[in-house]
């Protein structure tokens, strides 16, 4: 349904990966590789969803994770997906270049408010963002490490002519979707509303902040960076994008709340290892002294039920609640959580775990770890 409404250009944003997509593959197919081994005879008429992610309860182990360029999917998309999460019961994660300002998220009501930290290179403009969402009562603030340069994403160079100006063809395909065009292109398209005090005045369109944007923020973020954010954010501190052990120990000494195991959706360094593979080792190691989120590839609840079993507190949702706002807007991403609700407590009751507690690793197989290579050398021959 999303492809039907969105043009080409838009949908292939929401689709597509950096380079060969062999870490867009791979997010998927690690999927595969975990198969259930269920137990049968066990009283599954009450199944427990609800997890306790930062002391406090969600009805599912799930969030919302941080997307740019939302209004592209709907008019106000962002806004409708904090309502579609607040409705749900589960956090939404702002992203600092979504099409919406802090306050208007915060104004959402009852709405777990986290807020995604770009690191920009102007340090006095880091403090007062930081600020602000502090002032807008935000839960935590999660901290993106593996995007400080921006993914070969050659797509971009197939879709548009410079910058973010479709190619001819493009536009023309813009026109055969008149129901995108009424709801998004009339209605106007806002700017990155979190940047707009540091954009110079010729550079506040959608376009122009999105180039500001990438050549902004800061190449050089490291751990000293991430420590004097630490000093200015008193609440839960997430770092996202992280897949080594190592510097999964690193964020624990400096004082991190949380991680999230991402390769940013395969839209970052193609080849890249899936958060599954790593996240067992992870999650056996500091599972008990931080909060283990991941991300990457999600699509069924099934994906979630294996994600908990191997430890993971909680896994963050990008495309699949995007196909909802673009299909349907608000209720579209209303749809997508639920659906992905029934799957989850449908495959915990089959599972014979009908609570998230006993989710342990022995409910799953892991079947020939050399299926992905085979894959992906039948795709080359073909």
């Amino acid at each position: 349904m999303a492809q039907c409404r969105l043009p080409s250009f838009v949908f292939e944003y929401l689709e597509g990966g950096a380079e060969d997509e062999v870490t867009l593959r791979r997010n998927r197919a690690v999927f595969e590789d975990l198969a259930f081994v269920p137990t049968t005879l066990v009283k599954a008429g009450a199944v427990d969803t609800t997890r306790t992610i930062f002391d406090q309860p969600a009805k599912l182990p799930l969030m919302i994770a941080p997307m740019g360029f939302c209004g592209l999917f709907s008019h106000r998309g962002d806004v409708s997906l904090a309502r579609a999460a607040s409705a749900a019961g589960i956090p939404f994660i702002q992203s600092t270049v979504s099409n919406a300002s802090i306050e208007d998220i915060a104004a959402v009501p009852g709405l777990r408010h986290w807020m995604q930290l770009y690191v920009f290179r102007s340090r006095p403009f880091m403090e007062r963002l930081v600020a602000r969402a502090l002032a807008a009562n935000c839960e935590a603030l999660v901290i993106t490490t593996d995007a400080s340069v921006f993914g070969n994403r050659e797509w971009d160079r197939r879709n548009y002519r410079r910058a973010t100006e479709p190619t001819f063809r493009n536009k023309v395909d813009v026109l055969l979707h008149p129901r995108w065009m009424r709801d998004v292109v009339l209605r106007g398209i806002p700017a990155f509303q979190n940047l707009l005090e540091v954009l110079p005045p010729d550079q506040q369109t959608l376009a122009a902040s999105a180039t500001w944007s990438r050549r902004e923020v800061d190449p050089d973020l490291d751990w000293e960076r991430v420590s004097w954010l630490r000093s200015l954010w008193p609440r839960k501190l997430v770092l996202k994008g992280l897949l080594a052990p190592v510097d999964v120990k690193q964020a624990l000494g400096i004082g991190v709340d949380g991680v999230v195991l991402s390769n940013h959706g395969g839209r970052q360094l193609d080849g890249a290892i899936s958060p599954m593979t790593v996240l067992p080792e992870i999650a056996s190691r500091f599972g008990g002294d931080m909060t283990i989120l991941i991300d990457s590839g999600f699509r069924r609840g099934t994906d979630i039920v294996k994600a908990i079993a191997l430890g993971a507190d909680g896994v963050l949702l990008g495309r699949p609640v995007l196909y909802g706002l673009a299909a349907g807007g608000e209720a579209g991403v209303r749809k997508a959580i639920d659906t992905l609700g029934e799957e989850f407590a449908r495959a915990l009751a089959l599972l014979g775990r009908p609570s998230i507690a006993q989710l342990d690793p022995t409910c799953l197989y892991r079947a020939d770890a050399n299926r992905m290579a085979q894959y992906e050398k039948a795709e080359r021959l073909v």
